[in-house]
């Protein structure tokens, strides 16, 4: 790997608890796109999903279990190494990101927001330093009984974090003043909705939350100064009524702000929605080459779709201007729940 550099290199996460192999690292070759695996680490379980550090030399990932923790580990050789013992988040942990000093994670079975602090060397404090609770619930008698934090990430400018929370059909934007992590103002999304996750626009004015109840993505302007979010309208991900199970997932803006790409669980195909000013417009669909798509990642011209219940990642060519992704090809991962560059 060390040969390859670290424009060319993958990191996916999987499932163990569901026989996946933990932590996978692959190869990419620049002009086709393509995996080739190089190794697995299997040391936490349910690596669910993965964030790199901004110089890629530290790769973080949550431990998706009941007790919930985050780990670290270097990657600047050629094989990831683990840095420290993982550190205990709260339950469930769903997703992480880096900001200003710490990893936050979205713990989706307590309903919390967690920061960790980061040490000079990129490892990770022996404890949590903040913990924001999210509060409320949704009309969904099953999924909404209470808070289900599901993505946190930096909001355009720094200034802000956001979180997205699936059972309380809405989004916080919080500070991280001294790495605790609290609430600035709370956005209200439609009632039985379920937002999961948020991409926002190179623009830095739009946001996209993607909701996972509906099959809908909901158009937000994104106002950095004040922080907070205007919800516009929602639009559907899928060309008519589902004939199933539609649970959507991932969400991808495209690199020149032309196109929102997003993954749709059961109905397992992949959407395009083409930008238009403060509105979407839905372009089509096309297969996701396997069975349950739970999330999706751009990278130099490929979108890449990890499959989680046919276990493998699926890459498609979405060079072209219309954007319609184009299968290329798949590699076996079983349970594959993330994938990351760097």
């Amino acid at each position: 790997m060390a040969a390859v550099g670290r424009r060319h290199r993958a990191f996916i996460g999987s499932f163990t608890a569901a026989g996946g192999p933990g932590l996978v690292t692959a190869e990419v070759r620049p002009d086709t796109g393509a995996l080739a695996l190089t190794g697995r680490l299997g040391t936490v379980p349910d690596p669910s999903y993965l964030a790199l550090s901004p110089d890629g030399d530290m790769l973080y990932a949550v431990s998706e279990t009941a007790e919930g923790a985050v780990a670290a580990y270097r990657v600047g050789g050629d094989k990831p190494e683990p840095v420290g013992p993982p550190v205990p988040v709260g339950g469930g942990p769903t997703h992480l990101t880096l900001h200003a000093g710490h990893v936050l994670t979205a713990d989706y079975g307590s309903g919390s927001v967690t920061a960790v602090p980061l040490r000079p060397d990129g490892s990770l404090a022996a404890a949590p330093s903040g913990v924001l609770r999210h509060t409320g619930s949704g009309p969904h008698e099953r999924r909404q009984r209470g808070p289900h934090a599901h993505q946190v990430q930096p909001a355009p400018g720094g200034r802000w974090i956001v979180s997205v929370d699936l059972g309380t059909d809405s989004v916080r934007v919080c500070t991280l003043d001294g790495g605790v992590p609290a609430l600035h103002r709370e956005i209200a999304l439609r009632p039985g909705s379920g937002p999961r996750h948020l991409a926002f626009h190179p623009d830095g004015e739009h946001a996209y939350v993607l909701n996972e109840l509906t099959p809908t993505v909901t158009v937000c302007l994104w106002d950095a100064d004040g922080g907070s979010l205007k919800p516009l309208a929602e639009v559907p991900v899928l060309p008519g009524a589902p004939a199933g199970d539609a649970y959507p997932s991932g969400i991808v803006v495209s690199p020149d702000g032309r196109f929102v790409w997003t993954a749709t669980r059961g109905e397992d195909v992949l959407s395009v929605l083409a930008v238009q000013g403060d509105a979407l417009r839905l372009a089509g669909t096309v297969p996701c080459g396997g069975h349950w798509p739970r999330a999706l990642a751009e990278h130099d011209g490929f979108l890449y779709c990890a499959n989680e219940r046919s276990g493998d990642v699926t890459w498609f060519d979405v060079r072209e201007r219309t954007r319609l992704p184009r299968y290329d090809g798949c590699v076996e991962v079983v349970a594959a729940a993330c994938v990351v560059f760097g």
